[in-house]
């Protein structure tokens, strides 16, 4: 057997035709024994409770989440909230509202002193961790914007993590020794075709650098790293069995740093193609409760993609880790800006009042868990 030297090795063994075709073939049989096995990853016991002989067990399914999930990880529910420095790009995404092809799109990047004041406004909110986000903006944004960026701001914040463009190894480098402790990098797709479908132009198009970009994060030092698929544009049975294969192999190679997965569903867009596979409310939860049970350890973030309630009961099942009062335009959080969002929220809800709902609900709202044990420098 060829020797597996990173993920796009593994993926090499498992195409999406042989996958689609293991998931099509699971039996209720086999979707009772992946039930009665939890708590250990094997890719054949995932293909079959996200298969559909799984769906009449979504009830089982969930209870089997929930006691993972609080055995694991208790009541708390961490916070973390996004800032979103800049909506320039220059990729042809056709799911996103960055999407350079978008002519009409009112662009704006925030100077290192607006970043910073969006940064103050966040931690005097009450928010300890904080993610970066931009659109694939070299010009405005690169690498060195946010390690000043992390530099000024680090001292009000447990956690500086970063949702932006692929960068090299010395760059992520470059952000570790500067206060970042995270990564999120959505594949989007583990499908190629499928891919290559939605990325027209830009550095995106790129699938092998994409696929790859999160291990260099990894070899970086960054403590966190974030995976994602979009859910919607591909079929979403396929895309969680590469999420739970991706994940195992990233708590297997790099154990000393946290995983996490999150489950954004496609929103509306400004100039962003609609969802081609829309996901169900409970296609979502048998997702995510799926990759719960075969991976206990694994963070399971949400957005505000989705709605207050829903939010409230995804936490008693699988959810650990959530976003709340999320402005996605740059300069969204001090001033009434005119820039493009990325997309549209569903729970437009304040920190307080997202806290003080999963209180209600019996859970632990966790602002901040940890402190930095010493200064960076």
């Amino acid at each position: 057997m060829k020797s597996i030297t990173n993920f796009s090795a593994l993926l090499q063994t498992w195409p999406p035709a042989s996958v689609r075709e293991l998931i099509a073939s699971c039996t209720a049989d086999d979707a009772v024994r992946a039930l009665n096995a939890s708590g250990k990853f094997t890719p054949h016991n995932l293909a079959a409770l996200v298969s559909p002989a799984a769906e009449p067990l979504l009830e089982n399914l969930a209870r089997c989440s929930a006691s993972w999930t609080r055995q694991r990880f208790g009541r708390a529910v961490q916070f973390f909230v996004p800032l979103y420095v800049s909506n320039y790009c220059c990729n042809g995404c056709r799911y996103c509202g960055f999407n350079q092809a978008t002519s009409n799109s009112v662009r704006r990047a925030l100077t290192l002193d607006e970043a910073v004041s969006e940064a103050e406004c966040l931690s005097a909110q009450g928010f300890a961790h904080i993610l970066l986000v931009s659109g694939e903006d070299r010009k405005n944004t690169p690498p060195q914007y946010f390690a000043d960026l992390a530099r000024r701001i680090r001292h009000r914040f447990a956690s500086i993590q970063v949702e932006i463009y692929s960068l090299s190894s010395a760059e992520y480098k470059l952000l570790a020794a500067s206060g970042v402790d995270g990564v999120t990098m959505f594949q989007e797709t583990y499908n190629p075709a499928v891919y290559a479908d939605y990325h027209m132009s830009g550095p995106k198009r790129d699938y092998d650098n994409r696929i790859d970009s999160i291990e260099r994060a990894a070899q970086s030092g960054m403590t966190f790293l974030g995976l994602g698929s979009l859910l919607g544009i591909n079929d979403w049975r396929e895309e969680t069995f590469y999420l739970g294969l991706h994940a195992d192999y990233l708590q297997r190679r790099y154990w000393r740093s946290a995983v996490s997965i999150s489950f954004p569903r496609m929103r509306p867009a400004h100039g962003g193609d609609p969802a081609a596979y829309p996901v169900s409310d409970s296609a979502l939860v048998q997702l995510m409760c799926a990759l719960r049970v075969q991976l206990p350890d694994v963070i399971m973030t949400l957005s505000t993609r989705e709605s207050p309630g829903f939010r409230e009961q995804l936490v008693k099942l699988a959810v650990t880790k959530m976003s709340a009062g999320a402005k996605t335009t740059p300069g969204g959080y001090t001033d009434a800006t005119s820039a493009e969002a990325q997309f549209e929220v569903a729970d437009k809800r304040p920190l307080r009042e997202v806290s003080d709902s999963i209180a209600a609900a019996g859970f632990d709202p966790v602002m901040k868990d940890w402190d930095r044990e010493y200064d960076l420098g």
